[in-house]
């Protein structure tokens, strides 16, 4: 058994457990992921992209001014503020000014 998840117009649409013989029978394209995220940059979900030709998940753009890093993490085009400590002093990023600011 494995987790397969189902790509549809290079997102994913389902993420199933399954054994290999009964996705060999089923229809359309399925690409393995693995919960560790040991295979193809990180376990897949829905939603995500699936580029076929790096053979990698990642997750979907949030900004349009964010760039896919190397390691297909998405980044800002401004590093978050050094300040910033979840629950306590908080950012948000603002793509009509492209800058990170308190809510």
């Amino acid at each position: 058994m494995g987790y397969y998840a189902k790509i549809e117009d290079g997102r994913v649409a389902h993420v199933i457990v399954a054994d290999a013989s009964f996705i060999s029978s089923q229809s359309g394209t399925w690409v393995e992921t693995k919960m560790d995220g040991s295979i193809r940059n990180k376990y897949a979900g829905i939603g995500d992209v699936y580029d076929s030709g790096n053979d990698v998940f990642y997750r979907p753009q949030p900004y349009a001014s964010w760039s896919l890093d190397s390691d297909y993490v998405w980044q800002p085009p401004t590093a978050i503020p050094s300040d910033h400590n979840p629950g306590t002093k908080d950012y948000q990023w603002n793509e009509s000014t492209r800058q990170w600011e308190e809510p």
